[in-house]
Protein backbone atom coordinates (compact mmCIF):
# COMPACT_ATOMS: atom_id res chain seq x y z
CA UNK A 1 0.00 0.00 0.00
CA UNK A 2 1.11 3.75 -0.08
CA UNK A 3 3.72 4.81 1.86
CA UNK A 4 4.20 8.75 1.75
CA UNK A 5 7.55 8.68 3.49
CA UNK A 6 9.52 6.20 1.29
CA UNK A 7 9.47 6.00 -2.10
CA UNK A 8 8.23 2.56 -2.84
CA UNK A 9 9.75 -0.25 -5.13
CA UNK A 10 6.68 -0.76 -7.02
CA UNK A 11 4.01 1.48 -8.80
CA UNK A 12 1.01 0.52 -10.36
CA UNK A 13 -0.71 2.19 -13.03
CA UNK A 14 -4.20 1.81 -13.86
CA UNK A 15 -5.51 3.97 -16.87
CA UNK A 16 -9.81 4.25 -16.04
CA UNK A 17 -12.30 5.28 -18.45
CA UNK A 18 -16.13 4.02 -17.50
CA UNK A 19 -14.87 1.11 -15.23
CA UNK A 20 -16.66 1.33 -12.04
CA UNK A 21 -17.89 -1.61 -12.65
CA UNK A 22 -14.74 -2.92 -11.99
CA UNK A 23 -12.44 -1.20 -9.91
CA UNK A 24 -13.82 -2.30 -6.61
CA UNK A 25 -12.90 -5.80 -7.20
CA UNK A 26 -9.50 -4.51 -8.83
CA UNK A 27 -8.35 -2.51 -6.02
CA UNK A 28 -9.71 -4.30 -3.38
CA UNK A 29 -7.23 -7.56 -5.01
CA UNK A 30 -4.14 -5.18 -4.77
CA UNK A 31 -4.52 -4.29 -1.33
CA UNK A 32 -5.63 -7.69 0.18
CA UNK A 33 -2.96 -9.81 -2.02
CA UNK A 34 0.22 -7.67 -2.27
CA UNK A 35 1.31 -7.82 1.14
CA UNK A 36 5.78 -8.24 0.84
CA UNK A 37 6.09 -5.14 -1.70
CA UNK A 38 5.78 -1.56 -1.06
CA UNK A 39 3.61 -0.10 -3.53
CA UNK A 40 1.59 3.09 -4.44
CA UNK A 41 -1.10 2.95 -6.97
CA UNK A 42 -2.10 5.47 -9.54
CA UNK A 43 -5.19 5.65 -11.42
CA UNK A 44 -5.64 7.80 -14.15
CA UNK A 45 -9.22 8.57 -15.21
CA UNK A 46 -10.39 9.79 -18.45
CA UNK A 47 -12.90 11.69 -17.92
CA UNK A 48 -15.66 8.85 -17.11
CA UNK A 49 -18.86 10.00 -16.52
CA UNK A 50 -19.92 6.89 -14.55
CA UNK A 51 -18.65 8.28 -11.44
CA UNK A 52 -15.26 6.33 -10.89
CA UNK A 53 -13.38 9.35 -9.57
CA UNK A 54 -15.89 10.18 -6.66
CA UNK A 55 -16.06 5.85 -5.90
CA UNK A 56 -12.36 6.34 -5.63
CA UNK A 57 -12.23 9.13 -3.29
CA UNK A 58 -14.30 7.64 -1.02
CA UNK A 59 -13.69 4.33 -0.79
CA UNK A 60 -9.99 4.23 -1.66
CA UNK A 61 -8.47 7.11 -0.06
CA UNK A 62 -4.87 5.62 -0.71
CA UNK A 63 -5.16 5.86 -4.10
CA UNK A 64 -3.47 8.66 -5.88
CA UNK A 65 -6.08 9.91 -8.62
CA UNK A 66 -5.40 11.62 -11.80
CA UNK A 67 -8.42 13.13 -13.33
CA UNK A 68 -8.65 14.20 -16.61
CA UNK A 69 -10.86 16.71 -17.95
CA UNK A 70 -11.15 14.97 -21.48
CA UNK A 71 -10.10 11.46 -22.86
CA UNK A 72 -6.69 11.33 -23.59
CA UNK A 73 -6.33 7.55 -24.51
CA UNK A 74 -4.60 5.02 -23.16
CA UNK A 75 -1.34 6.06 -24.25
CA UNK A 76 -1.07 9.34 -23.00
CA UNK A 77 -2.96 8.84 -19.76
CA UNK A 78 -0.12 6.03 -18.93
CA UNK A 79 2.68 8.34 -19.53
CA UNK A 80 0.65 10.98 -17.04
CA UNK A 81 0.76 7.93 -14.78
CA UNK A 82 4.18 7.50 -15.15
CA UNK A 83 5.45 10.74 -14.78
CA UNK A 84 4.01 10.81 -11.56
CA UNK A 85 5.31 8.03 -10.17
CA UNK A 86 7.66 7.02 -7.84
CA UNK A 87 8.98 3.29 -8.02
CA UNK A 88 12.06 1.67 -9.67
CA UNK A 89 9.21 -1.13 -11.16
CA UNK A 90 6.24 0.10 -13.14
CA UNK A 91 3.13 -2.30 -13.16
CA UNK A 92 1.05 -1.20 -16.02
CA UNK A 93 -2.97 -2.83 -15.39
CA UNK A 94 -6.56 -2.55 -16.37
CA UNK A 95 -8.93 -1.93 -14.07
CA UNK A 96 -10.76 -5.16 -15.58
CA UNK A 97 -8.48 -7.10 -13.47
CA UNK A 98 -8.02 -9.09 -10.31
CA UNK A 99 -4.42 -10.21 -8.85
CA UNK A 100 -4.42 -13.14 -7.40
CA UNK A 101 -2.05 -13.81 -4.28
CA UNK A 102 1.49 -13.99 -4.95
CA UNK A 103 1.44 -13.17 -8.79
CA UNK A 104 3.05 -9.80 -8.64
CA UNK A 105 5.54 -10.94 -6.71
CA UNK A 106 6.41 -14.02 -8.70
CA UNK A 107 6.78 -11.68 -11.71
CA UNK A 108 8.84 -8.96 -9.94
CA UNK A 109 10.87 -11.66 -8.56
CA UNK A 110 11.80 -12.71 -11.98
CA UNK A 111 12.87 -9.33 -13.13
CA UNK A 112 14.97 -8.61 -9.84
CA UNK A 113 16.76 -11.55 -11.18
CA UNK A 114 17.60 -11.14 -14.23
CA UNK A 115 18.97 -7.44 -15.33
CA UNK A 116 18.57 -8.41 -19.39
CA UNK A 117 14.84 -8.68 -18.58
CA UNK A 118 13.07 -5.67 -19.72
CA UNK A 119 9.06 -6.90 -19.21
CA UNK A 120 7.02 -9.17 -17.89
CA UNK A 121 3.41 -10.60 -18.00
CA UNK A 122 1.45 -13.20 -16.22
CA UNK A 123 -1.11 -15.32 -18.04
CA UNK A 124 -4.16 -13.53 -17.79
CA UNK A 125 -7.40 -16.07 -17.29
CA UNK A 126 -11.30 -15.44 -16.73
CA UNK A 127 -11.95 -18.29 -15.58
CA UNK A 128 -10.80 -21.89 -14.05
CA UNK A 129 -9.12 -23.20 -17.03
CA UNK A 130 -9.99 -20.24 -19.42
CA UNK A 131 -6.57 -19.06 -20.57
CA UNK A 132 -6.48 -15.28 -23.14
CA UNK A 133 -3.72 -15.31 -25.59
CA UNK A 134 -1.46 -12.24 -23.93
CA UNK A 135 1.60 -12.47 -26.16
CA UNK A 136 2.92 -12.97 -29.75
CA UNK A 137 5.55 -13.32 -31.89
CA UNK A 138 6.77 -10.54 -33.89
CA UNK A 139 3.92 -8.62 -35.84
CA UNK A 140 3.90 -8.65 -39.18
CA UNK A 141 1.13 -9.26 -41.82
CA UNK A 142 2.02 -12.83 -41.92
CA UNK A 143 2.20 -13.72 -38.14
CA UNK A 144 -0.30 -12.10 -37.23
CA UNK A 145 -2.78 -13.98 -39.52
CA UNK A 146 -1.15 -17.01 -38.29
CA UNK A 147 -1.95 -16.45 -34.57
CA UNK A 148 -5.41 -14.58 -35.12
CA UNK A 149 -6.74 -17.84 -37.38
CA UNK A 150 -3.84 -21.21 -36.19
CA UNK A 151 -2.18 -20.05 -33.52
CA UNK A 152 -4.69 -18.48 -30.96
CA UNK A 153 -6.72 -21.98 -30.67
CA UNK A 154 -3.50 -24.00 -30.24
CA UNK A 155 -2.06 -21.57 -27.78
CA UNK A 156 -5.50 -21.30 -25.58
CA UNK A 157 -4.91 -25.33 -24.96
CA UNK A 158 -1.76 -25.42 -24.44
CA UNK A 159 -1.66 -22.49 -21.94
CA UNK A 160 -3.12 -24.82 -19.26
CA UNK A 161 -0.25 -27.13 -19.54
CA UNK A 162 2.16 -24.30 -19.48
CA UNK A 163 4.65 -24.17 -16.46
CA UNK A 164 7.44 -22.19 -17.72
CA UNK A 165 8.24 -19.20 -18.98
CA UNK A 166 8.86 -18.42 -22.53
CA UNK A 167 10.89 -15.27 -24.25
CA UNK A 168 8.26 -14.20 -26.68
CA UNK A 169 7.86 -10.38 -28.79
CA UNK A 170 5.11 -8.53 -26.83
CA UNK A 171 2.81 -9.02 -23.80
CA UNK A 172 -0.66 -7.70 -23.57
CA UNK A 173 -0.85 -4.21 -21.41
CA UNK A 174 -3.57 -5.16 -19.25
CA UNK A 175 -0.43 -6.74 -17.23
CA UNK A 176 3.01 -5.46 -18.12
CA UNK A 177 5.52 -5.11 -15.32
CA UNK A 178 8.92 -3.26 -16.83
CA UNK A 179 11.47 -1.08 -15.24
CA UNK A 180 11.57 2.91 -15.03
CA UNK A 181 15.19 2.81 -16.08
CA UNK A 182 13.64 1.40 -19.42
CA UNK A 183 10.87 3.31 -19.92
CA UNK A 184 13.72 6.58 -19.86
CA UNK A 185 15.66 4.40 -22.53
CA UNK A 186 13.50 3.36 -24.64
CA UNK A 187 10.57 6.50 -24.31
CA UNK A 188 7.27 5.78 -22.87
CA UNK A 189 3.76 4.88 -24.40
CA UNK A 190 4.17 6.46 -28.14
CA UNK A 191 0.90 9.15 -27.65
CA UNK A 192 -0.11 8.28 -31.75
CA UNK A 193 -1.52 5.58 -30.41
CA UNK A 194 -4.64 6.11 -28.93
CA UNK A 195 -6.18 2.76 -27.70
CA UNK A 196 -4.36 -0.80 -28.80
CA UNK A 197 -1.25 -1.56 -30.48
CA UNK A 198 0.40 0.47 -27.71
CA UNK A 199 1.25 -1.82 -25.91
CA UNK A 200 2.77 -4.48 -28.61
CA UNK A 201 5.07 -1.21 -29.95
CA UNK A 202 6.33 -0.93 -26.40
CA UNK A 203 8.05 -4.48 -26.44
CA UNK A 204 9.00 -3.77 -29.71
CA UNK A 205 11.01 -0.87 -28.77
CA UNK A 206 12.41 -2.65 -25.64
CA UNK A 207 13.23 -5.60 -27.54
CA UNK A 208 15.35 -3.24 -29.57
CA UNK A 209 17.75 -2.46 -26.61
CA UNK A 210 18.90 -6.34 -26.51
CA UNK A 211 15.74 -7.21 -23.82
CA UNK A 212 14.35 -10.06 -23.18
CA UNK A 213 9.98 -10.14 -22.97
CA UNK A 214 9.25 -12.73 -20.30
CA UNK A 215 5.92 -14.82 -20.14
CA UNK A 216 5.64 -15.88 -17.00
CA UNK A 217 2.38 -17.97 -16.44
CA UNK A 218 3.39 -19.99 -13.22
CA UNK A 219 1.54 -15.68 -12.25
CA UNK A 220 -1.84 -15.26 -12.80
CA UNK A 221 -3.97 -12.58 -13.22
CA UNK A 222 -7.95 -12.54 -13.72
CA UNK A 223 -8.92 -10.83 -16.69
CA UNK A 224 -12.45 -9.98 -18.44
CA UNK A 225 -11.00 -10.42 -21.70
CA UNK A 226 -12.91 -7.54 -23.83
CA UNK A 227 -14.60 -5.59 -20.76
CA UNK A 228 -13.20 -2.32 -21.16
CA UNK A 229 -13.06 -2.20 -24.49
CA UNK A 230 -14.96 -3.99 -27.51
CA UNK A 231 -14.49 -4.27 -31.50
CA UNK A 232 -18.21 -4.36 -31.57
CA UNK A 233 -18.54 -0.51 -31.17
CA UNK A 234 -17.66 1.01 -34.03
CA UNK A 235 -15.43 3.88 -32.27
CA UNK A 236 -13.09 0.62 -30.96
CA UNK A 237 -13.01 -0.73 -34.17
CA UNK A 238 -12.09 2.72 -35.60
CA UNK A 239 -9.60 2.99 -32.93
CA UNK A 240 -8.14 -0.17 -33.62
CA UNK A 241 -7.88 -0.31 -37.13
CA UNK A 242 -5.90 3.12 -36.49
CA UNK A 243 -3.61 2.07 -34.24
CA UNK A 244 -2.76 -0.61 -36.57
CA UNK A 245 -2.22 1.41 -39.53
CA UNK A 246 -0.21 3.51 -37.47
CA UNK A 247 1.97 0.31 -35.95
CA UNK A 248 2.36 -1.40 -39.10
CA UNK A 249 3.37 1.88 -40.70
CA UNK A 250 5.98 2.61 -38.37
CA UNK A 251 7.35 -1.09 -37.44
CA UNK A 252 7.00 -3.69 -40.10
CA UNK A 253 7.60 -3.77 -44.01
CA UNK A 254 6.16 -2.11 -47.39
CA UNK A 255 4.81 -5.52 -48.59
CA UNK A 256 3.12 -5.81 -45.15
CA UNK A 257 1.81 -2.54 -44.67
CA UNK A 258 0.60 -3.29 -48.48
CA UNK A 259 -1.16 -6.88 -47.65
CA UNK A 260 -2.97 -5.43 -44.24
CA UNK A 261 -4.51 -2.42 -46.83
CA UNK A 262 -5.28 -5.38 -49.08
CA UNK A 263 -7.32 -7.13 -46.49
CA UNK A 264 -8.61 -4.04 -44.45
CA UNK A 265 -10.26 -3.41 -47.78
CA UNK A 266 -11.97 -6.84 -48.34
CA UNK A 267 -12.98 -6.94 -44.46
CA UNK A 268 -14.56 -3.33 -44.96
CA UNK A 269 -16.53 -4.98 -48.09
CA UNK A 270 -17.65 -8.00 -46.25
CA UNK A 271 -19.23 -5.77 -43.65
CA UNK A 272 -21.14 -3.43 -45.67
CA UNK A 273 -22.39 -5.90 -47.59
CA UNK A 274 -23.20 -7.87 -44.62
CA UNK A 275 -25.22 -4.92 -43.23
CA UNK A 276 -22.97 -3.60 -40.69
CA UNK A 277 -23.05 0.14 -41.13
CA UNK A 278 -26.55 1.35 -40.78
CA UNK A 279 -26.84 4.35 -39.09
CA UNK A 280 -25.84 8.39 -39.28
CA UNK A 281 -22.86 7.27 -37.17
CA UNK A 282 -21.81 4.67 -39.53
CA UNK A 283 -21.58 6.50 -42.51
CA UNK A 284 -19.32 9.17 -40.01
CA UNK A 285 -16.98 6.04 -39.79
CA UNK A 286 -17.61 5.00 -43.48
CA UNK A 287 -15.92 8.29 -44.53
CA UNK A 288 -13.16 8.47 -41.47
CA UNK A 289 -12.42 4.61 -42.59
CA UNK A 290 -11.47 5.54 -46.13
CA UNK A 291 -9.56 8.79 -45.06
CA UNK A 292 -7.44 6.55 -42.89
CA UNK A 293 -7.16 3.55 -45.41
CA UNK A 294 -5.55 5.97 -48.15
CA UNK A 295 -2.87 7.36 -45.75
CA UNK A 296 0.73 6.47 -47.03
Amino acid sequence: MNKSRNTPELSIIIVNFNGKTYLESCLSSLKKNIQKIDFETIVVDNNSIDGSPEFIRENFPWIQLIRNNENFGYSKANNQGINEARGKFILFLNPDTQIFPGAIDLILEEMKAFPSVGAVGPALVSGENRYQVSFGKKINFANEFLQKCVLNLYFRKKLKRMHHKYEVSWLSGACLLTRRSVLEETGFFDENFFLYFEDIDLCRRIKKTDRKIIFFPRAKVFHIEGATTSLQNLSSLYYYRQSQIYFYRKHTSKVSFFLLRVYLGINFVFLFISGYFKSSDDRRFIRSFFRLSRKK
